[in-house]
């Protein structure tokens, strides 16, 4: 009876540290794809600001158009970041507190 006991207390145990391992493995995949994201557009705003200034010495004319490259991938830089760093994992307690109020409706 006790070795029963002490099985099902370690599948227990194997399968929570299995699900944590998946969750981890799943964020550091989210930051690393976060890098890549943010070396991108380091990479293609620097090159794209740098043609600005090319055109800018030929032709004289400085109206700055990469900035609606800059600050429309900007905002997806800054989404990306929040569901990556900010946003947090749905618990336990959430699924509860939700199924609870589906019940109540």
């Amino acid at each position: 009876m006790k070795t029963q006991e002490t099985e099902t207390f370690e599948e227990i145990i194997a399968g929570h540290r299995e699900l944590l391992r998946e969750q981890a493995l799943q964020q550091l995949k989210k930051r690393r794809d976060f890098a890549t994201h943010l070396f991108t557009y380091v990479l293609t705003n620097l090159v794209v600001w740098c043609i600005w200034l090319v055109i800018g010495l030929s032709s004289h004319s400085w109206w700055p158009w990469p900035v609606f490259v800059t600050l429309g991938w900007g905002i997806g830089i800054a989404l990306n970041a929040w569901d990556v760093y900010m946003r947090h994992p749905i618990t336990e307690g959430d699924l509860q507190r939700e199924m609870r109020h589906l019940e109540s409706r």
